[in-house]
């Protein structure tokens, strides 16, 4: 309770103006970090926390291939999901940026009265679905060079109308789109909560002040 006092009159010494400055300049430090540690070899494929698995609709057919020694080319097919999901990646770099430049003071404070991960959601908000046009022609570039991902395109389509496959997984570009869309907020969002659970370690004095005086 005797640093109840000192941590409010911390943050009411907190302008409007500096807490948007501390706000934008640490999703930008999140954002460029986690676009970093995904939008690079290994960085979907080498990261147990975000890899890209086959649908579950057509894991049942890896299975069945492994069994009858077909396993490279599931591997290959997983392989190539996430190394175009890791070549997607930085195409979110400069749409961040542009979405954190155009926030405004009220956004500001809504994410700073918010959860640990209510700047991820901001971004969730501002950018998916310009994040998933971009996306989808690397994504499809890259799927484009083995051919088990036609073939799957075409035994998906097929499992939709027999109830088999679920609509959302009935395109493979469509799902590494999503996949990888899911993978890099959540990475974003750990970022984020890393710097307001240690905003000393962010080595910027305006967040030290932001978020040094949100965490009393």
């Amino acid at each position: 309770m005797t640093g109840a006092p000192a941590a409010l009159a911390q943050l009411e010494g907190v302008t409007s103006r500096e807490a948007a400055s501390a706000l934008k300049a640490a999703l930008e430090k999140g954002s460029r970090a986690a676009v970093a540690s995904l939008g690079r070899t290994d960085g979907f494929f080498g990261n147990p926390q975000v890899k890209i698995p086959l649908p579950k609709s057509l894991q049942r057919a890896e299975r069945a291939m492994r069994r009858f020694g077909m396993g490279r080319y599931a591997d290959e097919l997983v392989l190539t999901m996430n190394r175009a999901a890791e070549s997607a990646v930085p195409e979110a770099r400069q749409l961040f940026v542009d979405s954190v430049r155009k926030m405004t003071v009220q956004d500001a404070k809504g994410i700073l009265q918010g959860g640990d991960s209510a700047g991820t959601a901001y971004f969730r908000r501002s950018t998916e679905a310009q994040l998933r046009k971009r996306f989808l022609p690397v994504v499809m570039q890259a799927t484009a060079r083995v051919g088990l991902a036609q073939q799957y395109n075409a035994y998906a389509a097929r499992g939709v109308a027999f109830g088999l496959v679920k609509k959302e997984h009935a395109n493979l570009d469509d799902y590494v789109t999503q996949k990888a869309l899911d993978g890099l907020f959540l990475v974003v969002a750990e970022e984020e909560r890393k710097i307001r659970q240690d905003p000393v370690g962010t080595g910027t004095a305006i967040i030290r002040k932001v978020f040094g005086a949100l965490k009393f």
